[in-house]
């Protein structure tokens, strides 16, 4: 039963308003008496996962009328370094372990730490375990691993992939809706972006690949994002989120999707605020990279804040009218990275020389570094000299890049790498850079709104 305590001691059932709340969902969507509302996520990482176990937990017993089910590619083994962490997660956890032998699939775990089995991550996934976030069992879950199988006939869609592999997994989905007479609703959680220069340059979102990989349309199309940490949000830390899109299906999602610990709210500017998941991800790399080269100096750390959000605040001049709008929600989903995203951390291993740029920018037991792209895209985009603007030291055209010198160093070190990781020491440290408050003055008092990076018509 699900059941929330409050402070004067009653306790509200909660089962009558989550049905009540499915049924308004179905009841828009269309389900007739009988046809379950199929909600299948594609991809497993740690938020994909996370997102996918909280609607079972909160709507999994109401089987006649939602299925929810999650989609992740077979085969991939877990190491036996892995196994055996996992086998000490279990064996701390009573309820897993209790829950493991009565669905008789401990055993398995058992083998595996001893040598004798090979787990594979869809197999783990069943039984509640994310690769990508084995300190956290999740509960059980229905794993497919046939994409078409997964999709064919879904309701609602969560993409949980990566930026990085949206547009191919899309593109095969594609297929297998030739046939659908109504459109699925697609929820993407990804936050990663990538850059088209040519016909003119323009930021690609996730939301956008996939518009374009099946063509479903962008009314269908959402985005949900926020400041939060897959476990944390598992574990029922308090959070919140914005699902971003068309108002006539993101105001019913919100409400769907809202848990007492998980308040998601709704807005309309989807693009950009995808964009902006993007964004923060380029600059929690470098704060990883000056944490560990400076033995966590609160000084060196706020100096580069200074200097990122500054970077970032110019940014969202070149992308939206009205950037004040995207300050508080950026600073937040920022801040949070800083201090306990993936992002932050591959920054802190490549400075301790835990990691190297050589193993990619897939990492074991993380996923996709989505920051890694996004620095490409973001300096690809802004190094073009056809969306140039005035430096205001030598008043003469410049690409936008020139005025954001710490996303130049990280590219020069992620992407070209012909600078070593602590190089973003020596461009913090350099006299010639500018106040960040002058780059903040120069995006407020000039004219910098390019409507064209983001697909749209001035």
């Amino acid at each position: 039963m699900n059941h929330v305590v409050h402070s004067n001691g009653s306790v509200q059932n909660l089962n009558g308003v989550l049905e009540e709340k499915l049924d308004e969902l179905r009841a828009l969507i269309g389900k007739a008496e009988g046809d379950p509302l199929r909600i299948v996520g594609i991809g497993a990482g740690a938020w994909g996962s996370v997102f996918t176990a909280l609607l079972q937990e909160s709507y999994g017993h109401l089987r006649d009328k939602v299925l929810i089910r999650i989609w992740r590619r077979p085969g991939r083994s877990v190491d036996r370094a892995t196994a055996e962490h996992l086998f000490e997660v279990i064996n701390s956890r009573e309820d897993v372990l209790r829950r493991l032998i009565r669905r008789c699939a401990y055993l398995k775990y058992v083998e595996a730490r001893l040598g004798d089995r090979i787990l594979h991550a869809d197999v783990i996934l069943k039984d509640g375990f994310c690769l990508n976030m084995i300190d956290t069992p999740l509960c059980p879950l229905k794993v497919v691993t046939n994409l078409q199988e997964a999709v064919w006939d879904a309701d609602i869609v969560i993409n949980g992939l990566p930026s990085t592999e949206t547009c191919e997994v899309f593109e095969e989905i594609s297929r297998y809706w030739k046939e659908r007479i109504t459109m699925p609703i697609i929820i993407s959680l990804a936050k990663g972006v990538e850059a088209e220069l040519e016909p003119e340059p323009r930021i690609i979102t996730p939301t956008q690949m996939i518009n374009r990989a099946t063509g479903v349309p962008m009314e269908n199309i959402l985005y949900l994002g926020g400041p939060n940490i897959a476990s944390e949000i598992y574990n029922k830390e308090y959070a919140n989120a914005r699902i971003c899109g068309a108002e006539k299906w993101r105001k019913p999602l919100a409400k769907f999707l809202r848990q007492p610990h998980f308040v998601v709210w709704d807005n309309g500017d989807l693009v950009t605020h995808e964009v902006m998941g993007g964004l923060k991800n380029v600059y929690a790399i470098g704060a990883g990279m000056v944490a560990a080269l400076t033995n966590e100096s609160a000084t060196s750390k706020s100096v580069y804040f200074a200097h990122c959000t500054s970077e970032m605040i110019f940014i969202t001049h070149l992308l939206t009218e009205e950037p004040e709008k995207l300050a508080g929600p950026l600073l937040a989903d920022t801040y949070v990275t800083l201090l306990k995203g993936r992002n932050a951390w591959y920054g802190q291993k490549l400075a301790k020389g835990e990691l190297s740029l050589e193993m990619g920018d897939s990492i074991k037991g993380k996923g996709m570094i989505q920051g890694v792209s996004a620095v490409k895209a973001f300096y690809e985009l802004l190094s073009q000299s056809s969306i140039s603007v005035l430096h205001p030291d030598k008043n003469k055209p410049v690409a936008p890049v020139e005025l954001c010198p710490i996303l130049k160093m990280l590219y020069r070190i992620l992407i070209t790498r012909e600078f070593t990781v602590q190089a973003i020491l020596q461009a913090l440290r350099d006299e010639t850079m500018n106040d960040p408050r002058d780059r903040i003055e120069i995006a407020q008092t000039h004219v910098f709104y390019r409507p064209s990076l983001l697909g749209q018509k001035p």
